[in-house]
Formats: C-alpha cells, sequence, structure tokens
C-alpha cells in the first residue's frame, strides 16, 4: 500500500462575482482564516491587485505556509477563480479548500464549480 506525505487540491470556478466589498482583501482575509482555523503554519501572506493595465483586473493572492501554500487567483471581468491548496504532513488539505469553498459560494451565489483535482504528492512506499 502506497502512502502520501502530501496532498494537493486544485478548483477552479466561474461565475465568482463577490457581494462583498473589496474581492481582494475579503479573499485573503478568508484564506488566513481558513488556514488560522486548520493544523496548517502560517509563515506569510500576500495579495497583489491587477486594474487591467498590464494583466486582466483582478488579484491573485498566497498564504505561505510551513507545509506549502494556499493560493487564490480571480480574473475579476470573466467571473473566475481558481483556489490551489498543497499540505505536507497532517493538514486535512480538503478541510482547507471545503471552508474556503463554504465562504466563497456564500458571497458569491453564482459560482459554479468547473473542475477538482486531488494529487497525493511524495508518494511514499
Amino acid at each position: 500500500m502506497q502512502n502520501s506525505h502530501g496532498m494537493h487540491i486544485m478548483v477552479d470556478y466561474t461565475g465568482f462575482f463577490p457581494t462583498v466589498d473589496n474581492a481582494a482583501d475579503w479573499m485573503i482575509n478568508l484564506m488566513n482564516r481558513v488556514i488560522d482555523e486548520s493544523t496548517a503554519l502560517r509563515v506569510h501572506s500576500h495579495i497583489e491587485e491587477f486594474d487591467g493595465a498590464t494583466s486582466p483586473p483582478g488579484f491573485a493572492a498566497v498564504v505561505l505556509l510551513d507545509e506549502s501554500h494556499l493560493t487564490a487567483h480571480c480574473y475579476s471581468q470573466k467571473g473566475w477563480l481558481s483556489i490551489d491548496c498543497f499540505t505536507c504532513g497532517s493538514t486535512d488539505t480538503a478541510a482547507i479548500i471545503t471552508a474556503m469553498e463554504a465562504a466563497i459560494k456564500a458571497a458569491s451565489p453564482s459560482l459554479k464549480l468547473e473542475k477538482r483535482h486531488s494529487e497525493n504528492r511524495f508518494i511514499i512506499g
């Protein structure tokens, strides 16, 4: 039997048109809260907003973990949102994604899951 030491989950959504003010700040706050409520250890958080001058309007957010990362990337005019979570050890990656999705759906009722992919990482044995 193979065991893994990490889990990587990637999800893509359409219809991300949140009813909250300043979606970028809201997202990084959500990401920090979800990580802080998990067993993962948050090391650093950063959000970069794009005004459309060089890149399409939206944002990229990252929470760096000692175990790896949680990211969100949004194309705001298209309503596209991608969430990527990779953790190692005993942290429940699926629980992080589930908590993120529940809060995002509450803030953006038109949200639609397009794709979810899970991958075991660091296969041992």
